[in-house]
């Protein structure tokens, strides 16, 4: 079993716990490229996330958006304002990467929580590092001037979180759009079709129902990045 899915499970117990009584559990469902949140809302409810993926970005002043991270299923999110001690605003865009289904608590019952509940803190700050590192790799990979190493960078990314290995490779499982993969990686659509044709071509990957398979990660990274 998946040991990111065994650690978090707690995580999930204690949201729907938190939910409960007086407070209702809040399911919500987002279809693909919906918002969640944008930056600037009250950060009044933390998330856990059920099903999909959800994906957090930053907009600048100049309207360009930029990718951090990719948030899979039994991810919490919209905690920053626990960490900073203060209530802010949100941070970043949080966006339907795929269709998702959310549970959430307001942040107070979750402070709370982690009060009473060291353990808990510690899964937090696990998931959070994970993050980290994830978003620290999201900025090497937009900092490659060429598209191809970019999406090449980005496919190892999503092998490495939403990965399942296979008999052809390793299965991204998460059906991607075109269009999909070239906001993640400030693209176009048109860019990211001949550039995932080329790897088709070259036998580095092969794509079912949007679903992609890295056939070999290693040499993938040692041959176009």
């Amino acid at each position: 079993m998946d040991s990111a899915v065994t650690q978090y499970r707690p995580l999930e117990s204690v949201f729907r716990q938190m939910s409960g009584g007086a407070f209702p559990p809040v399911v919500e469902t987002f279809e693909r490229g919906k918002t969640i949140f944008f930056p600037g809302d009250p950060a009044e409810r933390v998330y856990f996330l059920l099903k999909g993926a959800v994906k957090l970005s930053r907009v600048y002043e100049a309207g360009e958006e930029i990718t951090v991270a990719l948030l899979r299923e039994n991810s919490v999110f919209g905690v920053l304002s626990l960490i900073t001690g203060h209530r802010s605003d949100r941070f970043y865009h949080a966006v339907a990467f795929t269709p998702v289904e959310l549970l959430s608590a307001p942040i107070d019952q979750v402070e709370k929580a982690l009060k009473d509940n060291p353990e808990l803190s510690m899964l937090m700050l696990r998931g959070l590092s994970s993050r980290i590192l994830q978003t620290e790799m999201m900025i090497e990979t937009l900092a490659h001037r060429d598209m191809g190493s970019r999406l090449v960078s980005f496919l190892l990314i999503l092998c490495r979180d939403f990965g399942v290995p296979t008999s052809d490779g390793i299965t991204i499982d998460l059906k991607l759009s075109h269009q999909a993969i070239a906001e993640a990686i400030g693209s176009t659509r048109v860019t990211v079709t001949r550039l995932l044709g080329d790897l088709r071509t070259e036998n580095m990957i092969d794509i079912h129902k949007k679903k992609i398979t890295v056939h070999n990660p290693v040499v993938l990274s040692q041959q176009f990045t």
